[in-house]
């Protein structure tokens, strides 16, 4: 955060920017940035902290596995990290299933890595592509994008990629020595979980009004319930009435819940911090004209703007290593790209695309996989770092795809 602040300011400086102006912009960039996301970080926080503290996230994990069995093991890991991915923070989603990967493990003989892969993958996909995580929240807002929309195109894109990076990758590169004699296996269920079905509900509940409300809103015509649909279609209300449903469901005292939406937002105040610097150096890229010297510097290499975007900020990525950071500092310099050849909504999923890119030792995700599965620095390239790669440039495609069909 106070790097970011003070390459802002400094950028702005040797622009040639008046030193009030540069302050100026900052407020004006943070102010921006969060104003229209800040409540949906702060509720979505919340939301996923009432999860994982209610038991909600263990109670789908343990259901998946049923319902999949030894056979599908990947399937199961791969559809539990989506689901838990969506309400859940990358850090707390790792945190919550990484012991689930080592038990299946330990209690199948199949590598680790066979089993943590494809957890990884659904983590980075909902981490990269799906809104109410803060570098989607906060491109949306950036480029005036529409979260439903967003949310939508995302999931499109996120399960035929979760997919290819996490069961077919793994598979690719890791022997399966013991996997043709799998051992049956059982996962001792906790006491005290969640119903099955209050456990779905609670954790996919955002996700399904902000879908119902897009889809509602959508119709041009006017009829009675359509202000409830573009009511709903708003992530603030969305993952506020989640909230307000979790609390009423959850079988804990008041203040307990009350506790832990408190630890929910403290959990991402650092990010939203970021997320705020971020928004400032943008703004100095904007205000200062760097955008449209990008945009004429590279007009005339006839690229497609969303590709130039995922260019752009996959370059960024690479250098800085937090995928947030990077996809922030790219908005600033590709916001001027946006128009009839890129929409807004695929422009997120662009330079969310290339904020994924080539994850090496500059990057707190690249550690925590290489620590937790106790792997050399080699291992931890052919592995996390490809599979990381392959999610970027398989959205990158999706992108584009999208960009003929839509």
């Amino acid at each position: 955060m106070i790097a970011l602040i003070a390459v802002a300011i400094i950028t702005g400086l040797l622009l040639g920017m008046p030193a009030t102006k540069v302050m100026t912009s900052i407020s004006n960039g943070i102010g921006s940035t969060l104003g229209s996301m800040v409540m949906v970080l702060a509720l979505g926080a919340m939301m996923g902290k009432l999860i994982e503290d209610s038991g909600s996230a263990k109670k789908i994990v343990f259901i998946l596995i049923r319902a999949f069995g030894k056979k599908n093991i990947q399937w199961a890991v791969l559809l539990t990290g989506l689901l838990v991915g969506i309400p859940l923070f990358y850090n707390a989603g790792f945190v919550v299933l990484i012991p689930l990967v080592f038990a299946i493990s330990a209690t199948t003989g199949l590598s680790k890595l066979y089993i943590g892969i494809p957890m990884a993958t659904a983590l980075s996909v909902t981490h990269g592509f799906l809104p109410p995580h803060p570098g989607p929240v906060a491109l949306a807002g950036i480029f005036h994008a529409d979260i439903g929309k967003t949310l939508i195109y995302g999931l499109g894109l996120s399960i035929p990629i979760a997919i290819i990076a996490g069961i077919y990758f793994p598979r690719l590169i890791i022997k399966r020595d013991q996997a043709v004699n799998l051992q049956d296996f059982k996962i001792d269920e906790e006491e005290n979980l969640p119903s099955a079905t209050r456990s779905f509900i609670t954790a996919l509940l955002p996700v399904f009004l902000i879908i119902a409300g897009t889809i509602g809103s959508s119709f041009k015509m006017d009829y009675t319930g359509k202000p409830l649909f573009v009511f709903l279609a708003d992530p603030t209300a969305a993952l506020l009435i989640s909230v307000i449903i979790a609390l009423a469901v959850q079988k804990t005292s008041i203040s307990k819940a009350m506790e832990s939406c408190a630890e929910g937002v403290k959990s991402i105040a650092m990010i939203i911090l970021i997320i705020a610097a971020g928004g400032a150096f943008k703004q100095i890229l904007i205000d200062s004209g760097m955008g449209e010297t990008v945009k004429q510097l590279t007009g005339g290499l006839n690229l497609s703007p969303l590709l130039l975007a995922w260019l752009i900020t996959a370059s960024l990525r690479v250098t800085l290593g937090s995928a947030t950071v990077a996809a922030l500092t790219a908005s600033g310099m590709v916001l001027p790209l946006i128009g009839p050849g890129a929409p807004p909504e695929l422009m997120v999923l662009s330079v969310g695309a290339g904020s994924l890119m080539f994850s090496h030792v500059n990057d707190t995700g690249f550690w925590m996989f290489k620590e937790y599965f106790n792997l050399s620095l080699k291992e931890t390239f052919r592995t996390w770092t490809m599979m990381e790669s392959l999610v970027s440039v398989l959205g990158l495609v999706g992108v584009l795809v999208l960009n003929q069909i839509v």
